[in-house]
C-alpha cells in the first residue's frame, strides 16, 4: 500500500497528507497514519513499463533520513518546484519541511512561475528521454543530519557528517572530561560550550539529537537483553581468550574496563590504532544490535566494529550498551545545557526529539524562549512522587494552602493512557503492566469516563475483596495469587489526571484537577473507585487520620498542597509511614544474619555490596531467607 503508480516524467518528489492510514513507509515499514505530512520518491514501477513510475511514501522524517544516507552524485531537492503537490499543503506543512534543510532560502526560491493552485508538472522532452542528473561537486556539505534509529527522530540543520564534531572520539573526549569534573554546574557548562561552539571553537556542526541521546544512555534506552557474563563469553571467542581470567577481572565491577584490557592483549583481533568511528556509525551498530537475539550474530556484528575500534573506544561503546557511562551526570545536568527548561519538558513528555526541535538548530543555543513541550498520550509521563514526612509539624509547614491526605494503598503505581479505544498501563518505573493484571480495565474505563477520549490518569491498582471492600496484601495481584482469592477483584483507584480530552492539566492545581476528575468520571464498584481522601487545614485533623490509618493496620498517608500542580519526577508530596515518626521508633525490627554477599558495580566493584540476610527458624531447624 506504500507505493503508487504514476505516469512518465511526473516530479521527482512528491508531498501530500495521507488520506487513508493505508500506506506503509518504505523505510521504516510502519504504517503513516492518516491526515500526517508524507513524502513520496518517484521510482520505477516493478510492474509495469519502463516508463512507469511509482510513489514510494516514506514518513517526513524517514524521507531525509534517507536523504542523509545518498551519495553527492544522487539527484536531490534544489528548489520547491521540484516537489509535486507542494502548493496544495499548507504553509506551516512547507515551513515544516524547509526547516529540515540547512539552506531553507535556497530551496524556497522557485525557477517557474506559479500559475495556479495546482500547478502542472514539468513538461516531458521530446523524445521521452530522461533528465540527466546535474553534476555536483564531490566535497559537499550535507543538508541534514545522519539518520536515526526511530522513525520519529527529528533532522537538526547545520549538521555536517564529517565534521569533527560528529566524531566518536570527540564524544569520548566529551565524557573523559564531564566525568573527570565534580561540579554538577560545571558538568552542564562543559556539554554547553560544545554543543554551542563545537570542537572549532566557532559553532557546533554535530548532530545535536544524536549527541544528547548517547549521553544519556540510561535515560533513552535501547534494550539489548545482553548481561555482563554474557558480553565477556562474547568477546572472550572474539578476542581467543579465556574466559575465566576475563571473569576474574570482572570482580573489580567495570565490564567495559574488562574488555578494554583483554582487546589490547588479544592476538586474534588488534586495537586500530586511531579512532575513525563517527557517532552515528556507532548509534547504527547499537540499533542493529538490539535487533539481535542469537550469539553468532551478536559476535559477527560486534567483531565487525571492533575491527574499527581503538581499545577505548570499544570500552565506551560496552558503556553505551550498559546503559551506563559513568561520567555521573543524570538527564537534568545534560539537558540543562540545551535549555534551561528542557529537563522539565523531558520529564512530562519523554519526547527528546520534540525538545530538541524546539530548541532550534545547535547555534541559537545560547538565547532561547521558554520550552513548552505538550503531553503525549500512550507516552509515559514520569510519576510525581513523595518525600519522608517525620512530623504533623512539618506536614503543616509545607503545606500552607492545606492538604489532601489520601491513604498510601500497598498496591502498584499504575500510569493509565487511553486514546480511543486504544489503552496502556505503565509502571512506576515507565515499564508496561503485565497485561492480566489490567486487562479488564479497557471494558471498564469507557464506563467510569463516558465523555473521555482522550486520558492519562494517576492511579494504584491492587486486589480488593468485593464482599468486604478491604484491600487484599500487596502481592495478591500475581498471576497465581490471585486464583487464592475467590471473592476479590483488580481495583483501580484513581488519585489524579494530568491529561483529559486534548488538555494537559499538568499546572493546574490539585484541588481543580480533583475537580475534573468529579465531574467526569463514575465509580464502577470494586472495579475502578477514586481513592479515599480527606481536606486537612489544621495538625489535629492530622494526627487524627494518622492514628487511624496506624490502627487499620494500613501503609499511611500520602500529603499533598491542594494548590500544587502535577510535578512529574519531583519528590514534593509527602508520605507519612509508621516507621519515619519519632525518629523511627515505631518502625518494626528483625534481627537478621549475614548468610551470603555478592560483588558490586561501579564504585563498589571489588566489594562485596549486596547482602543476603535471614534467621533461624526453630521449627524447621534451617536457615530462611
Amino acid at each position: 500500500m506504500g507505493d503508487e503508480s504514476t505516469s512518465t516524467n511526473q516530479y521527482r518528489w512528491y508531498v501530500d497528507r495521507a488520506k487513508t492510514g493505508r500506506a506503509g513507509c518504505k523505510k521504516c515499514k510502519q504504517t503513516i497514519e492518516a491526515k500526517s505530512l508524507r513524502m513520496a520518491k518517484a521510482a520505477p514501477s516493478p510492474f509495469g513499463s519502463g516508463e512507469q513510475m511509482m510513489k514510494q511514501w516514506h514518513h517526513v522524517d524517514c524521507m531525509f533520513q534517507v536523504f542523509s544516507k545518498q551519495r553527492a552524485t544522487t539527484a536531490k531537492i534544489e528548489s520547491v518546484d521540484d516537489i509535486g503537490g507542494w502548493d496544495l499543503i499548507t504553509k506551516e506543512d512547507q515551513e515544516d519541511i524547509l526547516s529540515r534543510f540547512s539552506n531553507p532560502d535556497e530551496i524556497r526560491k522557485r525557477r517557474n512561475p506559479i500559475s495556479s493552485s495546482n500547478p502542472s508538472p514539468p513538461a516531458p522532452k521530446p523524445d521521452g528521454t530522461p533528465d540527466k542528473p546535474k553534476k555536483v561537486p564531490k566535497k559537499q556539505s550535507v543538508d541534514v543530519s545522519t539518520p536515526q534509529s526511530s522513525n520519529n527522530d527529528v533532522i537538526i540543520p547545520s549538521c555536517i557528517l564529517s565534521h569533527k564534531d560528529n566524531s566518536f572520539r570527540e564524544l569520548r573526549r566529551l565524557c573523559a572530561e564531564i566525568a573527570n569534573t565534580p561540579g554538577y554546574l560545571d558538568k552542564t557548562a562543559i556539554v554547553k560550550k560544545f554543543i554551542t561552539f563545537g570542537t572549532d571553537g566557532d559553532i557546533f556542526k554535530g548532530d545535536l539529537l544524536l549527541t544528547i541521546k548517547l549521553l544519556l544512555p540510561g535515560v533513552i534506552k535501547r534494550v539489548y537483553n545482553l548481561q555482563s557474563k554474557q558480553i565477556l563469553k562474547l568477546f572472550s571467542r572474539i578476542f581467543g581468550t579465556d574466559l575465566d581470567e576475563m571473569l576474574v577481572s570482572l570482580e573489580q565491577g567495570d565490564v567495559a574496563e574488562t574488555i578494554r584490557e583483554f582487546f589490547e592483549k588479544s592476538s586474534k583481533l588488534q586495537p586500530a590504532k586511531k579512532s575513525s568511528l563517527t557517532i552515528q556509525e556507532v548509534d547504527a551498530f547499537l540499533e542493529y544490535l538490539a535487533k539481535l537475539t542469537r550469539e553468532e550474530d551478536q559476535i559477527s556484528h560486534f567483531t565487525k566494529i571492533a575491527a574499527k575500534c581503538t581499545s577505548n573506544d570499544l570500552k565506551l561503546i560496552i558503556r553505551l550498551v550498559k546503559h551506563d557511562l559513568r561520567i555521573y551526570a543524570g538527564a537534568k545536568h545534560i539537558l540543562d545545557a540545551v535549555h534551561e527548561d528542557a529537563y522539565e519538558a523531558f520529564q512530562a513528555s519523554r519526547d527528546i526529539n520534540s525538545i530538541i526541535r524546539k530548541t532550534g538548530s545547535s547555534n541559537s543555543l545560547i538565547e532561547k524562549s521558554n520550552l513548552d513541550v505538550d503531553l503525549k498520550v500512550l507516552v509515559p509521563v514520569l510519576p510525581m512522587l513523595a518525600s519522608a514526612c517525620k512530623s504533623s509539624q512539618e506536614a503543616m509547614k509545607k503545606c500552607p494552602n492545606g492538604m489532601y491526605s489520601e491513604i498510601k494503598y500497598d498496591g502498584e503505581r499504575v500510569q493509565v493512557h487511553k486514546q480511543g479505544t486504544v489503552f496502556k498501563y505503565f509502571s512506576r518505573s515507565l515499564k508496561p503492566v503485565l497485561p492480566h493484571k489490567v486487562r479488564h480495565f479497557e471494558e471498564h474505563i469507557p464506563q467510569a469516563f463516558p465523555h473521555g477520549h482522550d486520558l492519562i490518569l494517576d492511579s494504584e491498582i491492587l486486589m480488593i475483596d468485593t464482599v468486604t471492600g478491604v484491600p487484599l496484601p500487596f502481592g495478591s495481584l500475581g498471576k497465581h495469587k490471585k486464583n487464592e482469592y475467590a471473592n476479590a477483584n483488580v481495583c483501580l483507584f484513581v488519585f489524579d489526571c494530568m491529561y483529559y480530552n486534548g488538555q494537559s492539566l499538568l499546572n493546574m492545581p490539585l484541588k481543580e484537577r480533583k475537580n475534573t476528575l468529579r465531574q467526569n468520571m463514575t465509580e464502577i464498584p470494586n472495579r475502578i473507585v477514586f481513592s479515599e481522601m480527606e481536606e486537612i487545614h489544621n495538625t489535629e485533623k492530622l494526627e487524627d487520620m494518622m492514628t487511624k490509618v496506624f490502627r487499620q493496620g494500613l501503609e499511611g498517608l500520602v500529603l499533598k498542597d491542594i494548590m500544587s500542580p502535577y510535578e512529574p519526577g519531583k519528590r514534593h508530596w509527602l508520605k507519612v509511614k509508621k516507621d519515619y515518626l519519632f525518629g523511627g521508633a515505631m518502625a518494626d525490627t528483625a534481627d537478621l544474619v549475614v548468610l551470603g554477599a555478592w560483588y558490586g558495580t561501579g564504585q563498589k566493584g571489588g566489594m562485596m555490596s549486596v547482602f543476603l540476610m535471614g534467621c533461624y527458624d526453630e521449627n524447621r531447624k534451617n536457615w530462611c531467607t
